[in-house]
């Protein structure tokens, strides 16, 4: 039996557990998928205490992808250059972070067919990392804002992006505005959005949060006839390439989307 789970704080919201242990099911892996939740103060412990346990692998998410970086033994090409991990993994005896964000990021915008333009990118973590990497490996124009400008300014220096301040993000009317902040996740960041103002001139709204499904920046964009991308794809798309990494199958697709939107539709009625 595989022992896998997610760390992070807080985790109320997570889906990854309904996501993999049905993957699991669905292929006849014997595994199970749990959550960790693991307060900032206690990540090292937990590291440390997961080279001792029977863990198989662990999805990463807020706010530990880029402190967990130096408690691993090695970091793949892909994870130092976005200096983000969201996927630890055994190889040959030592502890790997990999990040399989990007895939995740791109892979509704390249099913779209969405060309290249010029984004702004709301948010300065992990997720705003990997967001920042794949469009700027795919010919965008990248202009990053958040509200801590220090963390902003290094982010955009490392992809040749352009910092915006935070109080300045209105005055950009990018061809896509991605968010990658917690405003509007479920929560108590639910009710909050990382935009106030109309999104005129904006042609696409892209939101990492996948629950709920409709965020307030998205509620927004959709009254105001602007298209938009849900969280739910990135997520979905991710958490296959991390079940690609720890069991070297692949789940549907369509079927995990499925599952999941009807998971959150059942959350949002309860």
């Amino acid at each position: 039996m595989l022992l896998l789970g997610i760390i992070g704080h807080p985790l109320s919201h997570t889906l990854s557990p309904v996501l993999h242990n049905w993957a699991f099911r669905e292929l006849g892996i014997q595994a199970s998928y749990h959550v960790w939740d693991t307060p900032p103060e206690k990540l090292p412990a937990f590291m440390a205490a997961l080279r001792t346990l029977p863990i198989h692998g662990a999805s990463v998410t807020i706010p530990h992808k880029e402190p967990v970086m130096p408690l691993v033994d090695r970091l793949t090409a892909n994870a130092r250059e976005i200096g983000a991990v969201n996927t630890l993994y055994w190889e040959d005896g030592r502890l790997w972070g990999e990040n399989t964000d990007v895939t995740g990021f791109m892979a509704p915008l390249l099913e779209r067919g969405t060309p290249p333009g010029t984004v702004l990118v709301l948010g300065a973590g992990g997720a705003a990392r990997a967001a920042v990497c794949g469009l700027h490996r795919a010919g965008w124009k990248v202009l990053l804002s958040a509200r801590t400008g220090t963390r902003a300014d290094r982010l955009a220096h490392s992809f040749q992006a352009e910092h915006v301040p935070w109080s300045e993000r209105h005055e950009v009317r990018p061809d896509l505005l991605v968010n990658t902040t917690p405003l509007g996740m479920s929560g108590p960041f639910q009710g909050l959005s990382p935009w106030k103002g109309p999104l005129a001139g904006v042609s696409l709204v892209y939101d990492l949060i996948y629950n709920p499904r409709e965020t307030p920046l998205l509620h927004q964009a959709t009254r105001e006839g602007v298209e938009v991308v849900h969280g739910l794809p990135m997520f979905v798309h991710q958490a296959l390439a991390q079940f690609e990494l720890w069991t070297g199958r692949r789940f549907p697709l369509p079927q995990a989307l499925a599952l999941l939107e009807e998971t959150l539709a059942a959350r949002g009625k309860a």
